[in-house]
């Protein structure tokens, strides 16, 4: 973390509002969501070993800490929610998915910190071009349960020309399990039926790190 700055909020306002966000340090921005520079504050960031920590932090954990209620809780988590759906998408609105990285660079900051896995559809048409990132399911810590009819059902109805599967590994390790190459390889036998390839399953650890099991030749 940034070295933490003496005095009020003011001056961290001030930076931002002039175009140098860089330079406000991670207790100013803090600072400022909360509403000002107090203790409570300075106790979350105490908290967090590492920068990532921040967002593994649920709102009870939040609360928890001395002098924040639940109005400061919210604004917090609400910050790191719009932070996690700004940072997953470019700048183009149909961002191109034509490599592993891709999928990396538009999903990860929307699962990291998730202790949950999340099983995604990236349905895309015949130039790549993402059509919606569409949430199939939400299983624990370790485990999803996926059907699909599910992971194609939108595809389908947006006429994609194919499709990739993503989904989290809460563990931090991207490795596939015998249930994903067994689930992956029933994805392609349904995506060949409906006309849609499958053109990737792609794994993300929490921290960014990542397996195609396409480039493993597990498809």
């Amino acid at each position: 973390m940034a070295p933490r700055p003496v005095g009020g909020s003011v001056s961290s306002r001030d930076l931002l509002l002039s175009g140098c966000a860089e330079s406000v340090t991670d207790e100013g921005l803090l600072a400022i969501v909360m509403g000002g520079v107090d203790a409570a504050g300075r106790s979350i960031l105490d908290s967090c070993v590492t920068p990532g920590n921040l967002w593994r932090m649920s709102a009870e954990e939040i609360s928890c800490v001395p002098g924040i209620g639940p109005v400061k809780t919210a604004r917090v988590l609400a910050c790191l929610e719009m932070s996690r759906r700004a940072s997953g998408w470019r700048s183009d609105d149909r961002p191109v998915i034509s490599t592993p990285e891709d999928v990396v660079q538009l999903c990860w900051p929307r699962l990291r910190g998730s202790h949950r896995e999340h099983f995604w559809a990236l349905p895309l048409s015949t130039r790549n071009h993402l059509l919606k990132l569409v949430e199939v399911s939400v299983g624990s810590l370790n485990a999803s349960i996926v059907h699909p009819r599910e992971l194609f059902k939108e595809a389908v109805r947006l006429s994609a020309a194919s499709v990739v599967a993503v989904h989290n590994h809460p563990s931090g390790d991207p490795t596939p399990s015998g249930a994903d190459i067994q689930l992956t390889r029933r994805l392609v036998k349904a995506g060949d039926v409906l006309g849609i390839e499958l053109l990737d399953h792609v794994i993300i650890g929490d921290g960014g790190e990542h397996a195609s099991l396409r480039d493993l030749g597990l498809m």
